[in-house]
């Protein structure tokens, strides 16, 4: 759990990274903006890799101390690891808890730690993401560290088009 709790913070620091420092953007390859949904790869020493996120559309309520939020899909081939789902929520949820992501019509259950989320059935992952990619809209509720139940909107047009180009480059 403390890698993955890794993994979400290298991608959120190289994702503001983009948008902050144009030297740390480099490392940074945009493959491709499709509406809501922009695709990127990069490279560590574990090997390349390549995500696609999203922000959230909207966030009720606004929970205290609310920062930036992000879903992200990463590929991680030479790890072997394709489709893994990360939130971050740019809250802190309440700890032991879970998260519900909401696809259509389609739950899937999240664990959380601190202010990420993962699948809490990795095998669920291919279909969560064969339901975003099908799907039109998509939410993550949460409970926050005080109590409040926290619901994110994400749209997931051009969710498809970023999958494909996260796809081609990994």
């Amino acid at each position: 759990m403390a890698s993955r709790f890794a993994n979400i913070v290298a991608l959120a620091a190289i994702v503001t990274g983009v948008w902050l420092s144009p030297a740390v953007g480099q490392s940074v390859r945009i493959l491709g903006e499709h509406n809501a949904w922009t695709a990127y790869a990069t490279a560590e020493s574990a090997g390349q890799i390549c995500f696609v996120l999203s922000r959230p559309t909207s966030t009720e309520p606004i929970p205290a101390g609310f920062t930036e939020a992000y879903f992200y899909i990463t590929h991680r081939p030479a790890q072997g690891i394709r489709s893994e789902i990360n939130l971050v929520s740019g809250y802190q949820f309440a700890p032991e808890s879970s998260a519900t992501l909401t696809v259509g019509s389609q739950d899937f259950e999240l664990f959380t730690e601190g202010d990420a989320a993962w699948m809490a059935d990795p095998a669920q992952s291919a279909n969560a993401v064969q339901a975003i990619r099908a799907g039109s809209t998509m939410s993550v509720t949460g409970t926050s560290a005080d109590g409040q139940s926290i619901r994110q909107t994400f749209s997931l047009s051009g969710a498809t088009a970023a999958g494909r180009s996260m796809d081609e480059a990994c």
